[in-house]
């Protein structure tokens, strides 16, 4: 208690102070941040036009003049440390940011399941106790919509504490963990997410405006905004409420479960879903803060639209890619979990991301779901899976980061032969004989098909198809599945006559 008195009086006087003050920088650069090692550096803020402010950090000293009320600067390259530094910021007047250390920073984005806090985890009371690790920063971004892109965000750097992580990011802390574990330098979290967002809202609107069949996101939710009427809309929600109080004290009466209450409608110029709306108001403000990559887990709420994901999905890594100046910034992402709704298409447009951008992968967790749970909890394997990745795609070490991924199909004896990358040292059925196999023939019917692993190929058959033309692996809103390699990681579900 003592401590949280001591962090909001020094809030306040902090606060009182840069009131007066002519420099200010990026509320990114506070005491306890992580700047990225081996890349230019850019540091910002405010200042009256003309003032001359002057960076020091590190043994470097950079100089420049504000214009239009703000400055720049980019450190070279810096060499990671896990000593506490200072960073000197001087212009007519100083501020001083303590406790800076150098490693890896990481952006962790998405909806509810990458939202999803360390509190309501599988084991968070075990987990949160063993959280302290000072090389470990965590930063929250809070939630923000925006018609035009933002430059200003409201937060704090704070250490990987019990106190401190029990509402951030799970998947984000166990990525972290691991990452700081295997490569033995600082790790900055950025976390910006918010639940029930589609992947629209996260993409920049230029980006979004430059594909005809993305730009109709914006004309659609333009189309909404025009027809607003908030009378109108009023009645509706008092109907629907109304409605649902009967339906409510039937339910109780008849001792069923309550059925889930409407959701009220509200203004779409006012919606977090609004297309590039969390763009402006949580990914532009952190830009051009120099970062290793992103941490990605979404889909659940762009489904529905599966094959347009396949389109929207690369293009908003490539806009995060253009907006940080890194065509090649690593990506990472989650395959979304089993659920009753969930169709196995948004899975396959994840895996078409995967194969198709360069300098990105994709966790892999069709073990780790509940049909009627959209949020598991336990998210310690999601954060290790990606940590993995980040250490094969981002850093270069020569480990397996994924299970089995289908690479061909060959028709022998009236069997299809599957060969598979990403085999290891071999491929494996957890828990005995493999499972979640269908095959069909040309009439595109798929049965239940009987499948074996020889050698690195899986051998798929079944007595009621003769000729067979394609196979299908956990093709399901909730597939049961047992493929993994040698390593432990399961294989992605997918399909032989991928469309």
């Amino acid at each position: 208690m003592r401590h949280g008195l001591l962090v909001v009086l020094a809030a306040g006087v902090l606060a009182s102070w840069t009131a007066m003050a002519e420099v200010k920088p990026h509320a990114l650069f506070c005491g306890g941040a992580v700047l990225q090692q081996l890349q230019p550096a850019p540091v910002w803020g405010t200042a009256k036009d003309g003032e001359q402010v002057t960076v020091r950090f590190a043994g470097q000293t950079v100089t420049t003049t504000a214009r239009n009320g703000q400055w720049m600067v980019r450190l070279k390259p810096l060499t990671a440390s896990a000593t506490p530094r200072t960073m000197t910021i001087t212009g007519e007047n100083t501020v001083q940011i303590n406790d800076v250390l150098v490693g890896e920073v990481w952006v962790c984005s998405g909806q509810s399941n990458m939202e999803w806090i360390m509190q309501n985890t599988a084991r968070a009371t075990q987990d949160i106790a063993q959280a302290s690790n000072p090389q470990v920063r965590l930063f929250q971004v809070p939630k923000l919509f925006a018609e035009r892109p933002t430059n200003t965000v409201v937060g704090n750097w704070v250490p990987c504490a019990p106190t401190n992580v029990a509402r951030f990011t799970a998947v984000g802390y166990f990525f972290g963990r691991d990452l700081q574990k295997a490569r033995k330098v600082p790790v900055g979290l950025i976390s910006s997410s918010w639940g029930g967002t589609p992947a629209e809202s996260w993409t920049a609107k230029d980006t979004l405006e430059a594909d005809p069949s993305l730009k109709k996101l914006i004309e659609d939710w333009d189309k909404k905004i025009a027809a607003y009427d908030p009378v109108k809309v009023a009645e509706r929600n008092k109907a629907a409420s109304e409605k649902y109080k009967a339906v409510l004290a039937k339910a109780k009466a008849e001792r069923k479960s309550a059925p889930r209450a409407p959701r009220p409608e509200g203004d779409p110029s006012k919606s977090p879903n609004r297309p590039a709306a969390l763009y402006n108001g949580m990914i532009a403000p952190l830009v051009p803060y120099a970062i290793k990559g992103a941490i990605w887990y979404q889909g659940e709420s762009n489904a529905g639209r599966a094959k347009e994901y396949e389109t929207l999905f690369p293009a908003m890594i490539k806009c995060w890619r253009k907006a940080w100046d890194n065509s090649r910034m690593p990506f990472l992402f989650v395959q979304i979990a089993p659920h009753q709704n969930m169709v196995p298409e948004i899975r396959e447009a994840q895996l078409y991301t995967w194969q198709h951008v360069p300098h990105t992968a994709m966790a892999v967790i069709t073990d780790f779901g509940k049909a009627d749970d959209i949020h598991p909890r336990d998210k310690e394997p999601v954060g290790a899976r990606l940590a993995l990745a980040a250490r094969a795609i981002a850093y270069g070490e020569r480990i397996e980061y994924s299970g089995p991924v289908f690479a061909s199909q060959m028709i022998h004896d009236g069997k299809a032969v599957l060969k598979f990358t990403h085999v290891a040292r071999g491929l494996a059925a957890k828990g005995g004989e493999l499972k979640g196999f269908t095959i069909a023939g040309a009439d595109k019917k798929f049965v239940p098909a009987v499948a074996k692993i020889e050698g690195e190929t899986v051998v798929v058959s079944s007595t009621t198809v003769a000729k067979p033309v394609a196979v299908r692996y956990g093709w399901a809103t909730v597939p049961d599945v047992n493929l993994y390699n040698s390593e432990g990681l399961p294989a992605t579900p997918f399909r032989s006559d991928m469309e």
